[in-house]
């Protein structure tokens, strides 16, 4: 009967959200264009928006992670407020007034109209190779998690999660994403109150962390707000995923709210996760489930916390699963939806002179098609082994350059496109081997600094007491450049394409002439409009005069 009700609680997930693709699908169906089913016809209000651009980047991935690397390394991502604050005021002041003034429904599209056609082509075949990657790692390695401990039928859990995300997606498109986001946080909310309240906690010293400018340092306050404020920029300001969400807001008013109200939701998850950690580590300090073999993998920490402390109660252990699928589900759907976008707006509109109705169809046709090929790589993914873990730092590698690919056409006026073309490859390839040579070449445990776990307090008698992060466990490595922070990744690849961006348009003929609606205007900032208000009040006072 536990069983039964575990499998309940989320077939019930799934159900509800293939239900809210079903209902935008005939909601919709005499508004057959191409614009209703990308954006949503631009009339999305900011609750159920910002709700969704919570949703869409915080996957299981982040889920089952970070109280995980809170366990491991300490609650020094908790810095990671000041980085998210950072990445919203940046992305409200410098992209979005841009993109929205241009009402585009794919990003790269702002590449041809500030450079030209190949610019566009490289960012859009760049991003649909990475999402189509990041996608299916964020369909596989939850359910391999949950898997291996909860005992949930792999590759079920793969191809309902893989089916469902693109039936709404298909049926409903950017409504049904954006309010299956909605309801899929609910249940997130529930899941993230049971797991910090549900083992018992201790007051600890968690912070681990220092002001040291070591960037070899895995994490310091330095890397996590520096880095972090790049990483999650170049995912709110520029990533398809939340532009097209944002965009599809009814004003501005609306849209930058959404981006506010979504920074809510982003505190109050890292909390609840950094909570969560707290409490894997309260629990489990003196008895490790990796060093005893109770785990093969972090990820599987919080799993198996669930299991051990709430597996008595029918539905709850079932509820965890849920809301941890729908931190994919919420993922892949946002993904799908961008990618038919830009290959929609991209690839086809500017070859074809199809009809609103038929562009429609060839989005949903789209939507269908990116979902089978995310979930093949899914299957792929099963076969990566150690590549898995590289293969989501390349992600994250590629959004640097691209960050600094937009911000060279927004804040400087006379890039031109070959410096804008050189800027990204040189970034691009910078990025790479930075990435790459830092997973080859691993830090210290001197650099990441990770807590004190044992075996001491197990009553296992085939497992040695043994402290998973002592340095005998591996030799120790010679530091060197290699051993950057990860963090780093992405301002290493921003600054290289701004700099070389630079460069290249200055030597090559500066451009003149670029129309303002293509660049940050003064107006665009809110330091404008408030200097503005204060000047027109003090000129309302009335005139002193002196004796």
């Amino acid at each position: 009967e536990q069983v039964k009700s575990d499998y309940l609680v989320f077939a019930l997930m799934l159900l509800v959200s293939a239900a809210v693709g079903v209902y935008y699908a005939w909601t919709d169906r005499d508004q057959r264009s191409s614009g209703n089913f990308l954006i949503g016809g631009r009339r999305m209000t900011a609750l159920p928006v910002s709700l969704s651009l919570t949703a869409s980047f915080m996957s299981a991935i982040t889920v089952l992670s970070n109280p995980a690397e809170v366990y491991r390394y300490g609650a020094s991502i908790g810095f990671y407020i000041i980085a998210f604050a950072m990445a919203v005021l940046v992305t409200s002041e410098v992209f979005m007034p841009v993109f929205y003034r241009l009402t585009i429904t794919s990003t790269y599209e702002y590449l041809e109209l500030r450079f030209n056609r190949a610019t566009r082509l490289m960012g859009t075949l760049l991003f649909i190779v990475q999402t189509i990657l990041y996608t299916g790692i964020v369909i596989y390695a939850p359910a391999l998690a949950l898997n291996q401990v909860t005992g949930m039928d792999l590759w079920g859990a793969v191809i309902s999660t893989g089916v469902v995300c693109t039936f709404y997606c298909t049926m409903g498109g950017l409504k049904a994403v954006v309010w299956t986001d909605v309801f899929q946080v609910g249940f997130w909310i529930k899941k993230q109150h049971n797991e910090c309240f549900t083992a018992e906690q201790t007051v600890l010293i968690f912070f681990s962390t220092s002001f040291d400018i070591n960037p070899l340092r895995r994490h310091t306050f330095w890397t996590i707000t520096i880095g972090g404020t790049f990483i999650w920029v170049s995912i709110y300001g520029i990533n398809q995923a939340q532009v097209q969400r944002y965009n599809s807001c009814k004003s501005l008013i609306h849209a930058k709210l959404s981006l506010y109200t979504n920074l809510l939701g982003l505190w109050s998850i890292l909390l609840c996760s950094v909570f969560a950690g707290m409490c894997l580590y309260s629990v489990y300090k003196k008895c490790d489930p990796w060093t005893a073999g109770l785990v093969s993998a972090p990820d599987q920490l919080m799993p198996y916390l669930v299991m051990d402390i709430l597996g008595d109660y029918p539905g709850l252990p079932g509820l965890f699963v849920a809301a941890a699928y729908s931190g994919s589900l919420s993922t892949v759907s946002s993904s799908i939806n961008a990618l038919a976008a830009v290959t929609v707006e991209d690839l086809i509109k500017p070859c074809t002179n199809m009809s609103e109705k038929h562009l429609s169809w060839t989005s949903k046709g789209l939507s269908l098609l990116y979902g089978a090929l995310c979930i093949g790589m899914a299957a792929l993914a099963s076969l990566m082994g150690g590549i898995l873990q590289a293969a989501v730092s390349i992600f994250g590698v590629t959004g640097g350059p691209l960050l600094g690919l937009f911000t060279l056409g927004i804040l400087c006026p006379f890039a031109n496109s070959k410096g804008a073309v050189s800027g990204l490859l040189s970034g691009l390839v910078v990025s790479l081997w930075v990435g790459i040579t830092a997973q080859i070449y691993p830090p210290s445990p001197e650099m990441s600094r990770p807590l004190s776990l044992t075996t001491e307090g197990c009553n296992l008698t085939t497992v040695d007491s043994l402290n998973w992060t002592s340095t005998t466990l591996r030799p120790l490595l010679a530091e060197s450049w290699y051993s950057l922070s990860y963090l780093y990744f992405s301002p290493i690849g921003t600054v290289i394409s701004i700099s070389v961006g630079l460069m290249v348009s200055l030597c090559t003929g500066c451009r003149l002439g670029v129309e303002s609606r293509l660049t940050l205007m003064k107006e665009d900032t809110t330091v404008y409009h408030l200097f503005r208000f204060f000047k027109d009040r003090v000129s309302a006072l009335p005139a002193v005069t002196w004796c």
